[in-house]
């Protein structure tokens, strides 16, 4: 497939889904949304619409003979972290001037990985391969939300009095995969009456322009009043979008998965830094200005890099 061709249909992908982000960045900005406002949207979709979303989608589309190596998922997630995790370290360490370390590190090693590859994945695949997609984010978002309300809370309260509390690993998300699952591995789906799964599917199809909206209108509220040094942003930009998205393309040219299972880790390698770890340093007391302008810039940034690795993974698959 011709390379230009395919970072023209992936940069248009990106611009449909930035403007859906737009229109929330807009809100937030003349102040139909606020701040306040935008919390109790990201409650309703993180709450609601993306339980709904997981329960609905895997109970239609997923069973254990049908993906076997569903297990393989979590622990993608796991492997793609620890990466960006031991990248991070390497520039820190030809960096020693930084004062927000454990940032830094948060910002590289956890990516958006849910609304926006969801968004992706329904913009540039046909629809069986797109819910098939879906199942493999759902599947993948199982190891991730248990890393970044575990260990992202480590990092990003460390030396700080607030404690963790283990209750926050079992958000709505992860209930609803572990209850979805598990009705499957029960064969008890035909128990859930249709009544019940119309409506589910039905908020879940709210999810991804919603949740779009919610990035859009968080990134309206990341704050520029300290001053942040370009060389840090700059490191973060180029160990988050380049090194990390290459090592993995490479990694991936070295094993050969299948399509999707390389496009899957492509794409969450290539994702900018999660707007979850706002939350989190809000919430633990970390530098919630560093944080939040490093998140607005990789989103920036990624709608250049993002096309680009998905062209060299359609070129590369021909």
């Amino acid at each position: 497939m011709d390379f230009f061709f395919t970072f023209k249909f992936s940069a248009l992908a990106i611009a449909e889904i930035f403007l859906i982000g737009l229109c929330g960045f807009a809100l937030a900005k003349k102040g139909i949304i606020s701040a306040e406002g935008l919390k109790v949207l990201s409650r309703l979709v993180v709450e609601l619409t993306l339980p709904a979303l997981i329960f609905s989608r895997l109970l239609r589309d997923f069973n254990f003979q049908r993906f076997p190596n569903w297990w393989l998922f979590p622990v993608i997630s796991f492997g793609l972290a620890l990466f960006g995790l031991v990248i991070g370290y390497l520039f820190l360490k030809a960096d020693k001037s930084l004062s927000q370390k454990n940032e830094f590190l948060g910002l590289i090693t956890f990516q958006n990985s849910g609304y926006l590859p969801l968004a992706l994945a329904a913009t540039i695949l046909p629809a069986s391969e797109a819910n098939q997609m879906f199942i493999h984010i759902f599947l993948f978002l199982l190891g991730f939300n248990a890393l970044i309300w575990s260990f992202g809370v480590h990092l990003l309260s460390r030396h700080k009095e607030k404690r963790f509390e283990f209750a926050s690993l079992f958000t709505p998300p992860l209930l609803a995969t572990l209850v979805a699952l598990l009705i499957i591995f029960l064969k008890a789906e035909s128990f859930i009456p249709r009544i019940i799964l119309k409506p589910l599917a039905m908020l879940g199809d709210c999810t991804i322009p919603l949740g779009l909206m919610i990035v859009g209108g968080s990134l309206a509220f990341a704050s520029t009043k300290s001053e942040i040094k370009n060389k840090v942003l700059i490191n973060l930009g180029f160990a988050k979008l380049i090194i990390l998205p290459t090592l993995v393309f490479l990694f991936i040219i070295w094993i050969k998965p299948p399509r999707l299972i390389g496009l899957l880790l492509l794409m969450q390698a290539a994702m900018p830094s999660a707007t979850s770890l706002s939350i989190i340093a809000r919430r633990y007391s970390a530098d919630c200005d560093f944080i939040n302008q490093s998140i607005l810039f990789t989103h920036l940034i990624s709608l250049i890099t993002i096309p680009l690795f998905l062209s060299l993974f359609g070129w590369w698959m021909g």
